[in-house]
């Protein structure tokens, strides 16, 4: 996941207003993104721009775009590029979206095969605006990519689908093998960060593709640096293996614009470091915690055993 969070992993945001516009904060110096470059950077482009899809990557802003593209890695976003929800940290633009394109699930499986994917991860904007919020469309997509790339391992990143429990079951019974939920951040924060999403709501929705599927890896992701104290941070990572969560991403949030909340605090690698440990000493079958880290960054060595 290169994914989501220039500020974001993205996969389920809030609905509530952009915050008031804030001085940036110079990034320390563990904090290096280097420009896109390179054949594979390049082919990839060529790839997703003749597609017609649209990845995460490239709305969010994503640090790794440059790292991950030049490895023939991008993460897909499902239904458009405009959200229905506006979260303070996410930089993906939000409005009212375009009607859905029942096309979509092919050219995006054309393109997984076009660039050879072993592993892809496809996610979505929200759909509050669909009466399943999105949920037959990312079925659609595990479907199609199976029935064109049936070797590829398919990860979903989806919203909360507004809590609805048959929409979560229409993604987990579809041909996937892991299926990831970010809670973003701690409770205390997601009136500020989510409004509109309820962080029970999140666990819930882990819970429910747990419960359809008992083969099935949950996923969950955290961005640090929002405000949080370490005690919060803690009790999230309980209640996640309170509920099974197989695997867990943690990285810093860092700011897409003026616009959008502000970073309270930069970790230092060796804070990332130290979170990694205590999240696998808790039971995580495979943590990915660092700056840079997003929900999909690496994705497909997040697969315990391969």
């Amino acid at each position: 996941m290169c994914a989501h969070r220039a500020a974001s992993t993205r996969g389920d945001g809030g609905a509530g207003m952009s915050a008031p516009p804030q001085p940036r904060r110079r990034h320390p110096d563990w904090i290096r993104v280097r420009m896109p470059s390179g054949d594979g950077y390049r082919r990839t482009k060529k790839i997703v721009a003749e597609s017609r899809v649209a990845t995460v990557c490239e709305e969010a802003h994503c640090p790794n775009l440059a790292e991950c593209w030049a490895h023939s890695t991008a993460t897909f976003m499902l239904m458009g590029d405009t959200c229905t929800r506006n979260c303070g940290f996410c930089a993906v633009s939000h409005g009212r979206p375009a009607a859905l394109d029942p096309m979509e699930p092919v050219r995006l499986a054309t393109a997984v095969e076009r660039l050879g994917l072993e592993h892809v991860v496809i996610t979505s904007v929200d759909r509050d605006d669909l009466d399943d919020f999105g949920a037959d469309h990312f079925a659609a997509t595990a479907r199609a990519l199976r029935n064109r790339v049936p070797r590829c391992r398919i990860e979903v990143l989806t919203p909360d689908f507004q809590g609805r429990r048959e929409s979560v079951v229409t993604v987990a019974s579809a041909p996937i093998e892991i299926y990831n939920h970010n809670l973003e951040t701690v409770p205390r924060l997601y009136k500020r960060a989510r409004a509109g999403a309820k962080y029970d709501r999140s666990l819930d929705v882990l819970r429910f593709a747990r419960e359809t599927r008992r083969d099935l890896l949950t996923k969950a992701g955290l961005m640090l640096g929002l405000g949080e104290e370490a005690d919060e941070v803690r009790t999230v990572l309980m209640d996640l293996r309170s509920i099974s969560c197989d695997i867990l991403t943690l990285g810093q949030y860092l700011q897409p614009s003026r616009d959008h909340l502000p970073v309270e605090r930069y970790l230092d690698p060796k804070e990332f470091e130290a979170w990694g440990r205590e999240a696998r000493e808790m039971g995580f079958r495979h943590v990915e915690s660092g700056p840079l880290v997003r929900s999909s960054y690496h994705a497909w060595s997040h697969v315990p055993g391969e």
